[in-house]
């Protein structure tokens, strides 16, 4: 339990301890009083009105001190980065109507089955990444993002974790060559989801996606990862040429199985459909703060009124 002003507790306990003081002096006093004139008096039970009132007053000195006791209350919350490839492969037709355009669509179930709890972000990747969205708790704007994203480039999943990462921690997120990265801390309620065929194109590939996935390993976020696409292939038109392209899952499992988190393929639409539904977030547990002042207050009130009643009846008198 937590006090808001300790201050207030320490005066209104010394105002009941000074009446308990003076009606021990007080008892006293009388008692010698009555013995010396030979009467016997009265007896304890009789002065039990007395210190339910005083006790009443102690209790509701620590009502006015506001009270409140910390509960640990478990809810869905946190941070999701859904990762968009937006390579000229997500243009592909494997997938109906096209592999970018059902992956819009996965990502916004998955959004519309979040609760309000979670903020969610959007990085679209190709030959580089960039923060197209910030995490935020207005779902409606990340969806509109979503729908915005077109496909053009190739494809750079390390760049797209670092972006990721960056837009969880609110600042820059780097690796060095050597496989080093600054301190990020600790984000355990945070999830990663990435959207993407897999074909890693970057220049580094797969050393830069490799040191990416420890970066985000150890700051303890997991990486979920959605397979789109389908391994058979299909051709793709970029410029006037004719490209081939298929699914590529190794980079995509290795990520999630490194960041304890799944990967999930995907071929056809209605299998993107039950991905978002299966996409599980953790729950963190949160400290609510339960006021108590109401519950001290009826308290005292049953204190002072039950010590009136008795002093009353006892002493026969109501002043």
């Amino acid at each position: 339990m937590t006090i808001a002003s300790p201050a207030l507790l320490a005066v209104g306990l010394l105002v009941a301890a000074a009446l308990g003081c003076a009606a021990v002096v007080v008892s006293r006093r009388r008692a010698a009083a009555l013995a010396a004139a030979g009467i016997a008096g009265p007896r304890h039970a009789r002065q039990a009105g007395v210190w339910l009132t005083i006790t009443g007053i102690a209790v509701l000195a620590i009502a006015i001190a506001g009270p409140a006791a910390s509960l640990p209350v478990p809810r869905q919350s946190g941070t999701v980065i859904l990762a968009m490839d937006v390579s000229n492969s997500m243009g592909a037709r494997d997938v109906a109507p096209d592999r970018l355009s059902a992956a819009q669509r996965a990502a916004r179930s998955l959004i519309a089955a979040q609760p309000s709890g979670i903020s969610i972000g959007v990085v679209a990747f190709a030959d580089g990444a960039l923060i197209s969205g910030r995490p935020s708790r207005d779902h409606a704007e990340v969806t509109a993002v979503i729908k915005g994203l077109k496909a053009s480039g190739g494809t750079s999943l390390g760049p797209a974790i670092l972006a990721a990462l960056s837009a969880i921690t609110g600042r820059a997120v780097s690796v060095g060559r050597d496989g080093t990265v600054s301190s990020i801390g600790y984000w355990p309620s945070a999830t990663i989801v990435i959207f993407s065929d897999g074909q890693d194109e970057s220049p580094d590939s797969p050393a830069a996606t490799t040191r990416a996935t420890a970066a985000a390993e150890k700051a303890g976020v997991r990486i979920d990862t959605v397979g789109i696409g389908s391994t058979a292939g299909t051709t793709v038109d970029v410029d006037g040429y004719h490209l081939f392209t298929a699914l590529d899952p190794g980079a995509l499992k290795s990520i999630s199985r490194a960041t304890r988190g799944t990967y999930y393929p995907a071929s056809d639409a209605s299998g993107l459909g039950r991905i978002a539904s299966a996409i599980r977030l953790r729950l963190t547990v949160q400290s609510q703060r339960l006021p108590l002042a109401g519950a001290f207050i009826a308290l005292a009130i049953v204190l002072l009124a039950a010590g009136s009643v008795l002093t009353v009846v006892r002493s026969g008198r109501v002043i």
